[in-house]
């Protein structure tokens, strides 16, 4: 902007200034009704839809995942994108910490006095395409399958039998708590590495070589052969029923 027209701006800016009205009482006005309005809705919407309380606490557990309020969702699914332990750093501070920096800094090098969105393009195709990262990752991450839980459909012949389908379900509890779900995916939930997917494994391998390969821990994987004969076998009979 140039003396010319930097001038200009200034007289225009002081008739409109006259033209306006004072922050005090209008503005304040205005934000305290909005404030006002905002907050009775949420009231509103907590007393009639309640919210979602989930399982009581448990300071014993050491299985238990956390998980982000839903805003958080996008950094949520972006950690699980970058698997790396070595790029962690950059997706939990550098990203976030660049943005941030990136639009505290907009009004110092986006000097364009333009409004109108057709005449800044660049401007408006890095905050669609930003707008669009952000809700595709809060998608994923609200879409994404429990981490402390299995959620898969037992067989058919199991389901009918109400001894078998609870054992299934015991299987499944022991296979969430014991850190199967760090490494492997059951289905909707898990993680894609670095242990191969389980959704199937029964069909690929018998009981047998199931029991063998959690005793002799292949790999990185942990050893569960220290676990209680009850819950070993519970985990083998549940890994060897997923086809």
């Amino acid at each position: 902007m140039n003396r010319a027209e930097q001038e200009a701006y200034l007289r225009e800016y002081e008739v409109l200034k006259k033209k306006g009205k004072p922050f005090f009482p209008y503005a304040v006005l205005k934000d305290s009704v909005m404030m006002m309005i905002v907050a009775l809705v949420i009231v509103a919407m907590a007393i009639i839809l309640g919210a979602e309380q989930g399982p009581k606490a448990d300071p014993t557990t050491t299985t238990y995942v956390p998980r982000p309020e839903w805003y958080f969702f996008f950094l949520f699914e972006l950690l699980r994108v970058i698997k790396p332990p070595e790029l962690v750093p950059i997706a939990t501070i550098g990203i976030p910490t660049i943005c941030m920096v990136l639009l505290l800094l907009l009004p110092f090098y986006d000097r364009n006095p333009e409004r109108r969105p057709e005449r800044r393009p660049v401007a408006m195709t890095a905050g669609i395409l930003t707008i669009i990262a952000m809700a595709y990752l809060t998608f994923l991450g609200a879409s994404a399958g429990s981490p402390t839980e299995i959620e898969v459909e037992p067989p058919p012949q199991i389901a009918a039998d109400t001894a078998a389908r609870e054992e299934f379900e015991f299987g499944a509890q022991v296979a969430a708590q014991s850190g199967c779900l760090a490494c492997h995916k059951f289905g909707e939930n898990g993680n894609d590495g670095p242990g191969p997917e389980l959704t199937e494994i029964g069909a690929k391998i018998p009981a047998e070589a199931i029991s063998r390969s959690l005793v002799a821990a292949p790999g990185i994987m942990p050893a569960y052969g220290d676990l209680p004969p009850r819950k070993f076998d519970a985990l083998v009979e549940f890994l060897a029923s997923l086809r």
